[in-house]
């Protein structure tokens, strides 16, 4: 897993990032699916708003309870109990199991976090990110949003996890 700054964004507008995305999604051949717990689904509602995204986005599960995390997505309780559902762990299996839940994705991407303003201090503002393409090894992140509203920081937040999917996306072979 890597740690990271967050002061090394490119752009502060998601849609920018969007675009680029979806831009190398069409170029690699990759279909994406998101899980989206903290950025209660921005980061699709960034992506769907460049035209042509359909070609290359299934679709995000919006997971924000626990309980949506366990029926949606398969999280055990045990499993919530033993690394809190702001963790990467559960961000992990989170970015698993929607990909194994979706035949037409060829990547997968997750992200949980604390935004605050009730967060443990320790993990005020810190983010998980798993990025999970077939048949390779899951690419996890953490990181410290550098925001301190909550709508700076899920802002930031989905800028992160669309520029981590960029990251993520290896060329598709043939």
């Amino acid at each position: 897993m890597s740690t990271a700054d967050a002061s090394t964004n490119e752009s502060t507008d998601p849609r920018a990032v969007a675009s680029d995305l979806v831009s190398q999604l069409k170029r690699s051949q990759q279909r994406l699916i998101l899980a989206e717990s903290c950025t209660c689904g921005a980061a699709a509602a960034a992506i769907g708003s460049i035209p042509g995204a359909s070609n290359v986005f299934c679709g995000s599960a919006v997971t924000y309870r626990e309980t949506t995390k366990q029926a949606w997505l398969g999280i055990t309780t045990i499993d919530l109990a033993q690394f809190t559902a702001e963790s990467q762990e559960i961000t992990n299996q989170m970015a698993a199991a929607v990909l194994q839940n979706t035949p037409d994705a060829t990547i997968a991407a997750a992200i949980t976090g604390h935004l605050g303003p009730d967060a443990p201090s320790a993990l005020d503002g810190v983010i998980f990110i798993a990025v999970q393409q077939r048949e390779q090894p899951l690419q996890a992140t953490r990181i410290q949003l550098q925001s301190q509203s909550r709508q700076d920081r899920q802002t930031e937040a989905t800028i992160q996890l669309l520029s981590a999917i960029r990251q993520g996306i290896s060329p598709k072979l043939s």
